[in-house]
């Protein structure tokens, strides 16, 4: 990390995590963040549901919820790129404060409530987007739908022209009763209408399901059985959690999702799990927790063809893009693997 790094994440340290936020998306609007610009080798080229990626490590959801920052963010080493949640109508979200930093534990706690600026304006934006980065949407559900399966394939409609793939994201917790659509009558129901509106399109794209981390061995067993039968390009595991386990920051008592440090074992078993429950047969993408090329590798290993990180960046700055991405490729020539798709599930016994 850079001089000038540290000082500005010194600086956005002294603010509310949503403002300093905001200035993050300002600064790679402007061009003065980290730009390394893509990052390959041989051995980190990999395919993920048909998605030629430089490299397996991406951007989760969240980070830019509105596709505003999306230069930016091309050039800043990752592998592939995932923007919004995008919802049919723009909402505000949930009252603020509704982000917090969990300093003492690596994390953060969010209740944000999808807002956004809707899908026209998104869609506005990711027409213009840069040529030559893998960019995909989140798609969510208005909280005040009628019908909030049919969101997910309203949005995916009309945005899915513009980007490279699309999740259906039904395993956030900040939307009242939205992982009730997790049950397989409910989900299936809502991926059929999804996989419709795919079909579709002129150009059909990879469609990715992302689910909580707080599933047990019966739900995952379902989820599996879905991916399978819907015929869904594969599964993100997973969104935040609704544990507070072995938390030490003051914050530990707010309402909202968990992510970072703390989640990481507990996605990457969830992970391992689902590797085991398919085997091998749905591509999976690894996120929770990872801030770190060894943590990256690990999720690989159990399972992973292609991992996320999103809070990591709070404390390591936009470099640890290419920190990761650099020691992964180490890792893999170290243990003699020629790609990385080698070496994936090459550890899954570890973590069930």
């Amino acid at each position: 990390m850079s001089l000038l790094e540290t000082l500005g994440l010194r600086a956005l340290y002294r603010l509310d995590p949503e403002t300093a936020h905001g200035l993050a998306i300002r600064a790679l609007q402007l061009g003065v963040t980290p730009a390394p610009g893509p990052l390959s080798t041989p051995r980190l080229r990999t395919e993920l549901a048909g998605l030629a990626l430089p490299n397996p490590l991406g951007l989760a959801a969240g980070f830019d919820k509105n596709a505003t920052a999306l230069a930016g963010l091309a050039r800043a080493g990752f592998g592939f790129v995932e923007v919004g949640a995008a919802t049919p109508l723009p909402q505000p979200g949930n009252p603020k404060p509704r982000l917090f930093r969990l300093t003492e534990d690596g994390a953060a706690i969010n209740r944000f409530g999808f807002n956004n600026d809707g899908m026209e304006a998104i869609a506005a934006r990711l027409a213009k987007r840069p040529q030559g980065a893998v960019i995909g949407l989140n798609l969510g559900a208005n909280k005040t739908s009628e019908d909030r399966a049919a969101d997910f394939a309203k949005v995916l409609g009309h945005c899915g022209p513009h980007v490279d793939f699309a999740t259906v994201n039904v395993s956030s917790p900040n939307t009242e009763r939205l992982r009730d659509l997790q049950g397989r009558a409910a989900l299936m129901a809502l991926l059929a209408g999804v996989m419709e509106v795919r079909a579709a399109l002129a150009r059909p794209i990879p469609v990715f399901l992302k689910i909580a981390p707080d599933l047990d061995d019966a739900a995952l067993a379902e989820i599996a059985d879905v991916a399978t039968a819907s015929g869904i390009s594969g599964i993100i595991a997973t969104n935040t959690t609704l544990d507070r386990d072995g938390l030490r920051s003051p914050h530990h008592g707010e309402q909202g999702g968990l992510s970072g440090a703390p989640l990481f074992a507990k996605s990457t078993r969830v992970l391992a799990r689902l590797a085991d429950l398919t085997e091998g047969t749905v591509p999976l993408i690894g996120v929770g927790g990872v801030a770190s090329a060894e943590q990256a590798y690990a999720k690989i290993k159990a399972g992973a063809s292609a991992v996320q990180l999103y809070t990591a960046l709070v404390f390591g700055g936009l470099s640890l893009v290419q920190e990761i991405v650099t020691g992964l490729d180490r890792l893999l020539e170290k243990d003699g693997f020629g790609n990385v798709s080698e070496a994936v599930g090459s550890d899954i016994k570890t973590w069930l």
